[in-house]
């Protein structure tokens, strides 16, 4: 059975990384390849539906790390944090979307973008699409010029001899969002996954349209896998894959009602792979790490000097730091106004809703679009959802969710109101009023109305707001409700 594109065989059963030319240095090319809307669903964590060699391979030459966390669940403040190295709670940048209207925000005085760091030091930097010729997905909350972070998207067009840093971005589970990409994905995939073979998790219900959707997903996590092969190809092709140093990640979960936006396993659990078998002996690593912590680990590989008030940490070598605990934050996306904060510390996972008020699914003109919403609105109206799968589609929150991950691996027994955990609940309380001072989290204070007006005028003047009247009614809806409902202080 064939499961792979024939471009990709040179590629896969080669043995080793062979005749590269350009050795092993004190400065090697930083690779990042970083996929939009995807969780742990690779066959290298046990996902066994789909086949996903070039990663895998990855994977199996590489450090692996089992738990790294997105301190975002949305793409725009996970991308923000990423290409600072810093928490987007602070830096400003946690609202999604931020920053697209007339009122823009700045990065705090002093703070420098990575990719801006690695051209001080003399590299080349590049972000680029899959193919390495378009311009890669930036989305950063505050204002920047890309020419003062890219050089540009190929890293073949560089000065001969000098290093490079260059990002992919990858459609990864958006893929299955657009009618001619998910055919571009189905054209490449050998062996497709099929909704019967769909296994849902127990939160969500059986139900056909739910299946096909995740049987997409799952083959958009397959043809990822090939983009990842085609850009390591030309790693090879161009003789430099020993001297490269790959980092492959995710910018948060799946994009589902429990995913994408929420800070439960599946939004905020991500894949966390760093590839350079020329240094470091394969390994499956198991201490907490956050996502911003590829950026410190870069500059570190790279010999570059981390700045001072950086958030992230370097995961190798004797300036290496283990972290106690990971906090994941969720603010606004795009007109949905929220606040959630957690922190997963050993087993444990421990949620804060600061909107208790409101249902969990609040009207979301992007979310409510995905074909699995009004499946799940219509069953849960219809009284057709089980306890755990209506937990989601509540109309109010508990102020607070406490899991234990050994036992409730798919968080669905909140153990905040057992009396047995009252000790563990104080202490998290504790560490997550010391991280909101101590990092400098600015979601404590709420965003200005002008802010807000500022961009919703935006976005209802750009993309699809604009060509979709319907979409663009159901925004402006939303846009009300929301001050309708911060007026009554719910």
């Amino acid at each position: 059975m064939r499961w792979f594109t024939p471009v990709l065989l040179t590629f896969l059963f080669s043995a080793g990384v062979s005749n590269a030319t350009e050795t092993l240095s004190s400065t090697p090319n930083i690779v990042w390849i970083v996929v939009d809307d995807m969780s742990c669903h690779f066959s290298y964590q046990s996902e066994k539906r789909v086949h996903t060699p070039n990663v895998d391979r990855l994977a199996r030459e590489g450090i692996t790390f089992t738990k790294a966390y997105a301190t975002a669940p949305v793409c725009s403040a996970f991308r923000s944090a990423m290409i600072t190295g810093m928490y987007q709670t602070a830096i400003g940048a946690h609202h999604h979307r931020s920053s697209r209207g007339k009122l823009k925000l700045n990065l705090p005085k002093g703070i420098k973008t990575i990719p801006e760091l690695f051209r001080d030091a003399g590299y080349y930097t590049t972000n680029s699409d899959p193919s390495g010729l378009r311009a890669g997905k930036e989305d950063y909350n505050f204002v920047y010029q890309r020419p003062k972070l890219y050089d540009g998207t190929d890293w073949t067009k560089r000065p001969k001899g000098k290093p490079f840093f260059a990002q992919y971005q990858l459609r990864g589970g958006k893929l299955r969002n657009v009618s001619k990409w998910n055919k571009e994905a189905e054209a490449a995939v050998i062996q497709l996954v099929t909704p019967n073979q769909v296994k849902l998790p127990p939160y969500y219900p059986d139900h056909p349209v739910l299946r096909e959707d995740w049987a997409d997903y799952l083959n958009a996590v397959q043809y990822t896998d090939i983009e990842v092969g085609r850009i390591l190809a030309k790693l090879k092709k161009e003789k430099v894959l020993d001297n490269t140093i790959i980092f492959f990640l995710t910018d948060h979960g799946i994009s589902h009602a429990r995913g994408k936006q929420f800070l439960y396993e599946e939004g905020v659990l991500i894949p966390f792979i760093v590839w350079a078998p020329e240094r470091f002996k394969p390994e499956q690593r198991n201490d907490f790490i956050a996502h911003i912590d590829l950026s410190a680990t870069s500059l570190q590989l790279a010999g570059i000097k981390i700045p001072t008030y950086m958030q992230g940490r370097p995961l190798f070598g004797e300036s290496a730091k283990p972290r106690e605990y990971v906090v994941s934050a969720r603010d606004r996306c795009d007109e949905t106004v929220d606040r959630i904060r957690a922190i997963r510390q050993d087993d444990f996972k421990y949620i804060r809703n600061f909107y208790p008020k409101r249902p969990y699914l609040q009207p979301s003109a992007y979310k409510d679009k995905k074909p699995f919403m009004p499946v799940l609105r219509e069953l849960f109206a219809a009284g057709k959802l089980n306890e755990a799968q209506s937990l989601h589609l509540a109309q109010t929150r508990p102020k607070e969710e406490l899991y234990d991950l050994s036992k409730d691996p798919w968080e669905i027994h909140n153990l905040a109101a057992d009396p047995t955990q009252k000790n563990r609940l104080a202490a998290f309380r504790e560490l997550l009023v010391k991280w909101v001072e101590e990092s400098n989290d600015q979601g404590r204070f709420p965003e200005s109305e002008a802010m807000f007006d500022s961009d919703m005028a935006a976005s209802l003047s750009t993309g699809l707001r604009k060509k979709d009247p319907v979409h663009a009614k159901k925004l402006r809806a939303n846009i009300a409700l929301m001050k309708k409902w911060q007026a009554e202080g719910k």
